[in-house]
């Protein structure tokens, strides 16, 4: 895939994973984590800006009391490929010391950024932390790092829509869809 900006703002990604298969998903996580984290509060840690969609379905279906923080990190700017130098833009406001810890994520892909995440949360002692990606791009992996929960395994497609974007757009797609290098 290119990493120059779309050309055309009409583009239609087509769809990978529907939208009524992505909720049915969600509803499964969610009860999981419910009973995994019953009678405890568990802290939620958005991955900004790709889990915000995922993040939000999720917890309103979960039945635990949860308080929920954001990170901001940036690996890819506005290519499709990753840096491999992830930067903390945003860091979280509630400290994690002894607290259960759920990171959401909107991809899995190279791991590194995640790996970065995980090693910086690991250093401020929580009880717990284990982590949710929508999606699992596990032929894309350059570190061993894994989701403790996965919603999707996806093919090695530039993915989109369902809080996931290509240079800001598409984040707002019900649908999980992908692009093709030749419709750019």
């Amino acid at each position: 895939m290119s990493t120059r900006a779309l050309s055309s703002t009409n583009l239609t990604p087509a769809v990978l994973i529907a939208k009524e298969e992505i909720e049915k998903r969600v509803r499964e996580l969610a009860d999981q984590l419910s009973v995994e984290y019953a009678g405890r509060e568990l802290l939620v840690v958005g991955i900004l800006k790709g889990s915000w969609v995922f993040l939000a379905d999720l917890v309103r279906m979960m039945t635990v009391p949860v308080i929920i923080d954001f990170m901001t990190v940036s690996s890819y700017g506005a290519s499709t490929k990753t840096s491999g130098v992830v930067k903390i833009v945003l860091d979280l406001r509630c400290p994690i010391e002894n607290r259960d810890v759920l990171v959401v994520e909107d991809i899995l892909d190279s791991g590194l950024t995640l790996k970065y995440i995980v090693d910086n949360l690991k250093l401020r002692k929580p009880k717990s932390l284990k982590i949710v990606a929508l999606m699992d791009k596990p032929d894309r992996r350059r570190v061993d790092i894994k989701a403790d929960y996965v919603g999707f395994a996806v093919p090695d497609k530039f993915v989109v829509g369902y809080g996931a974007d290509y240079a800001e757009r598409f984040r707002n797609l019900p649908y999980i869809g992908y692009i093709e290098e030749n419709n750019e």
